[in-house]
């Protein structure tokens, strides 16, 4: 049994020394290695949320871009079709002018050509009583035989004319 209680059995000096030599590699780890890992980690986590935080600011960049872009475009096509209703009544007025001015015109026209018949009506009823009055007073000549003086043949004509008058 003596193997055995020297194989199991614990002898101070020897977990002393493991004790020893663990808390020496824990303190050798820890100086050269945990605290070396843990600021790179650090510093690794520090690069990544400056990644992150640049994200965010390029992203909320892109989305101020596209508000103003989307604001500019709504701009755009508002003030497009602020043009074309413009040119629209632009147009309708003008169309109205044109259509104005021809109706002025026309009846311009019509008032003139209305003018110009009365004018003919009158100058043919004239012609038309100068020769009455020729004939008529051919026919009187004839009729008294005589020849009847400047007053005799108005009042004749003028008789002649408002007898014509009144049938008409």
């Amino acid at each position: 049994m003596g193997q055995f209680e020297s194989f199991i059995g614990v002898d101070f000096w020897t977990a002393l020394f493991v004790l020893l030599n663990t808390l020496a590699i824990f303190v050798v780890a820890k100086k050269f290695l945990f605290v070396p890992v843990h600021n790179m980690i650090e510093s690794r986590q520090k690069e990544i949320d400056g990644i992150y935080a640049d994200a965010d600011q390029a992203k909320s960049d892109a989305q101020a871009m596209r508000a103003e872009y989307e604001e500019k475009l709504s701009d755009a096509r508002a003030t497009s079709e602020r043009m074309v209703k413009e040119a629209t009544a632009r147009g309708q007025k003008r169309e109205e002018e044109i259509v104005r001015q021809a109706n002025a015109e026309a009846a311009h026209i019509l008032d003139k050509a209305a003018a110009d018949a009365a004018m003919e009506k009158k100058k043919a009823i004239n012609d038309a009583k100068d020769e009455i009055a020729e004939m008529a007073m051919a026919i009187a000549g004839k009729v008294v035989g005589r020849e009847l003086n400047d007053a005799d043949q108005a009042n004749l004509v003028d008789h002649f004319i408002d007898e014509l008058g009144d049938k008409a």
